[in-house]
This record gives structure tokens, sequence and C-alpha cells, in this order.
């Protein structure tokens, strides 16, 4: 039987802190959970001479999807998280999600805070098979990353989502554990303490994403729940509306959903993932949100994991 992977504040720190102490990379290891043929671990060499191995997970398939769907996390950059997702994902779509450089087994050991480095080290990551699509989705902190990694490898990205985006502005819970992080930073996880640093230093750079998103001639989808207490929506909706781009970028804004989109039942999240790619008849999209607050069971300081960004 699949085991549920922790969620709550507390739950999620004392897995980090667990993972630390057993000297273990992942806090709930998907190959408990999954056969190899379902999930499986993998890993990459980074993009910019940095040297790093980046470690990812993905869904196994025989032969290429017609859509890969690449996945940047927040942070802390969590992989496993996305499991059940990954799982459920059907057999037309493939999906890769990684853990960004400085998480959980992904090289270095060290924070690298320069979002523009994030973007060049994951750009292999990108590269599709013959006659396949990648959509990039950018998880909260991701986001932003995700959104460079688009404009500098033209070509190779068919669509951007900007999922549960954060950008510079945090909001209640997500400022109490700043605080709170930054006060015993020598004393939390590596991966819990690598977060802090890189939300903390966020807003200086977010000039980088805006310049990228203003100059990106794809579909740029912006998913974001009205009850996110970490990146607050009206915060993404002013960057979708101030932001002159060549396309308007789509929001939707996500009735009774917090941050942790991904916490939620996997056929949702698939449903409007699926919603950002064209439909083959007509080259426009759909999308189907069912209503959330009869399907969506978190409540945030209760079920929403421990991610800062």
């Amino acid at each position: 039987m699949q085991r549920k992977r922790p969620k709550g504040l507390l739950a999620m720190g004392w897995a980090a802190v667990e993972a630390a102490a057993k000297g273990r990379t992942e806090h709930a290891p998907t190959s408990a959970d999954y056969p190899e043929d379902v999930v499986r671990r993998t890993s990459f060499m980074s993009g910019g001479g940095h040297g790093w191995r980046i470690s990812a997970l993905e869904t196994p398939r025989a032969i290429p999807a017609p859509w890969k769907i690449v996945v940047i996390t927040g942070a802390p950059s969590w992989a496993e998280y996305w499991a059940e997702t990954l799982a459920e994902l059907p057999q037309d779509r493939e999906m890769i999600v990684v853990d960004r450089p400085g998480y959980a087994a992904s090289e270095p050991l060290h924070p690298v805070t320069d979002i523009r480095v994030q973007a060049e080290a994951l750009a292999p990551v990108l590269k599709p098979a013959p006659g396949q699509k990648v959509l990039l989705v950018g998880q909260s902190y991701g986001a932003a990353i995700a959104s460079i990694m688009a404009e500098q490898n033209p070509g190779k990205v068919a669509g951007l989502v900007l999922l549960s985006g954060f950008f510079g502005e945090a909001g209640p819970t997500a400022r109490w554990l700043l605080d709170l992080g930054g006060k015993a930073l020598k004393m939390i996880p590596r991966d819990l303490r690598h977060a802090v640093i890189e939300v903390t230093g966020q807003k200086p750079q977010l000039r980088h994403a805006k310049r990228a998103l203003a100059r990106l001639n794809i579909p740029v989808h912006m998913i974001h729940g009205d009850k996110d207490d970490f990146a607050p929506v009206e915060v993404a909706e002013r960057l979708a509306a101030e932001t002159v781009t060549r396309r308007p970028i789509r929001v939707v804004r996500t009735e009774g959903a917090n941050h942790f989109l991904n916490d939620g039942p996997a056929e949702i999240l698939i449903a409007a993932i699926e919603g950002c790619i064209p439909e083959k008849s007509s080259g426009g999209w759909t999308f189907r949100w069912p209503k959330l607050p009869a399907l969506w069971p978190l409540k945030l300081g209760k079920a929403a994991p421990v991610q800062l960004g």
C-alpha cells in the first residue's frame, strides 16, 4: 500500500530533520512507493559548464510521448512531492521533475542563489525527443527560473506554466517561516537553510524573470490558488498585468486552493496542466478546474508542506 508523504508544517519539518540525521536525500523515498516502470529516479549533467549532477524523478515511457512536461520545483526543491502526480500521469504524457541545484540529491552542496545560474544549469532537461513538444512548469520559486529557461532556450519550449508563482513578496505564513528560519539558520537542515537563503534574496533578481517574460513568444499560463498564504495571488496577477508581453498571460485563479496545488488530488492538477496544452483540432486551450471546496481537502497549517517559495 502506498504511504502518504508527510504533510503539515510540523510533519514536513520533522521529515527534513529526520532525513538529514539519517543521511537520506529523500524524505519519503519514492522507491518504497512505486515500481521503476512507473516512477524512477534519474539524473543529468548540468548546463553552463558547472559540472553538477542534477537529480530528478521521471515517468519512463517505451515510446516518447507527444508532450514532455518539465517541472522546476520551488524552495525547498523536492521532486518526491510530485511522485503521486507522476504516477497518475496518462501514458500519452511524460513528466520529469527536478531537484534543483543545491537540494536533495542534486549538486552542489552549497546554495545556488542566482536564478540565472539555476536556469542555465537546468537547461539540459528541456531536450525533447524527436517530434516531441515541451511544456515547462515553474512551481513557486521555480516560476521565475522557468521563465528565464524558456527565454534562454528558444524553440525548445512550446508553453510555459507559472504554478503558484512566487515573485518576491511573501504572504503571512511564508514571512513567519522565513523569520523563524533566519533566526535558526545554522541549526536547520541544509535544504531548509538553502530555501531561506534563496527566497530572501530573490526580489532584486526578478528583473531578469520579467525581462524574459516580456521577450517570450509562446503561450504563458498562470495558475494560482486564491487562498495562497505563501505567495499571494494578487502579486502574481499584478505581475501579469504590468508585464508587457508579446502574448497576453492567461491567468487562472483557482477557487479554494492554497499554495500547494501538487498536494491535492493528482487528477485535478493533471487536468489543470492538460488545460495548458493546445488541442490539435482548434489550436486553442480548454481549462476545466473542478470546484475545489468539495475536492480539495487541504487546510493551510494542517495539510500544507513546508515550502518557502
